[in-house]
């Protein structure tokens, strides 16, 4: 019998927006998931620390649920207490499926820094890493990332998502336009900014 394949996607999604949402529909593309699962960070180790209160990160999370009728939304993440190490989660999902093949999306950024991760030669033990580049202008040096990491044992998907340039912290910061910000936020994640005022941007949002 074939192995069950399980991919993970985490992050902050502090908000989670449309780049976020192509780039998961590439992963699932690229490793055809028996489950694709979305697990938003607690207290993120990277970052000074989320915006948006977590339960909110949450719910603005149920907009991937569109992508694909294999995503589910997992509260692991955020019901731990310290920060959301990513090999902790991968930890959890290998005791949880014995025997699945663990896949985990990153994007160029995560790649070209993997080797700052806590405890990244565990996570390349785990699971197959799954990567899309956000500007499709850095296939040189993520190729060349990807060979290095698969030299300690790694092993590297490439999946063909088209770039889509958006980032949350433009999204947070309220520099866009109207018309652009609310092309880049999924029409969930726009209604749950608006009724709580997310980054001050919901009166901004319903401005024509």
């Amino acid at each position: 019998m074939t192995p069950a394949r399980l991919l993970l996607y985490g992050g902050t999604f502090d908000p989670p927006h449309v780049g976020h949402v192509n780039n998961l529909r590439a992963a699932i593309e690229a490793v055809q998931p028996d489950r694709a699962i979305v697990m938003p960070a607690g207290e993120p180790p990277h970052k000074r620390g989320s915006h948006a209160p977590a339960e909110l990160r949450l719910a603005m999370c149920g907009c991937f649920a569109a992508a694909d009728p294999r995503v589910e939304v997992s509260r692991w993440e955020i019901d731990q207490p310290g920060p959301s190490y990513t090999v902790n989660t991968l930890e959890m999902l290998r005791a949880q499926n014995p025997g699945a093949a663990l896949y985990l999306a990153v994007g160029s950024d995560m790649l070209l820094g993997f080797t700052r991760w806590y405890r990244w030669q565990r996570i390349l033990q785990l699971a197959a890493l799954v990567v899309q580049s956000r500007t499709g202008r850095d296939m040189d040096a993520l190729t060349a990332a990807g060979a290095a990491l698969e030299r300690q044992g790694g092993r590297i998907v490439f999946a063909a998502a088209v770039p889509v340039p958006c980032a949350s912290s433009d999204i947070r910061a309220g520099t866009l336009p109207p018309d652009r910000l609310r092309a880049a936020l999924p029409a969930p994640v726009r209604r749950l900014i608006c009724e709580n005022d997310l980054y001050g941007l919901g009166a901004y949002l319903k401005n024509p």
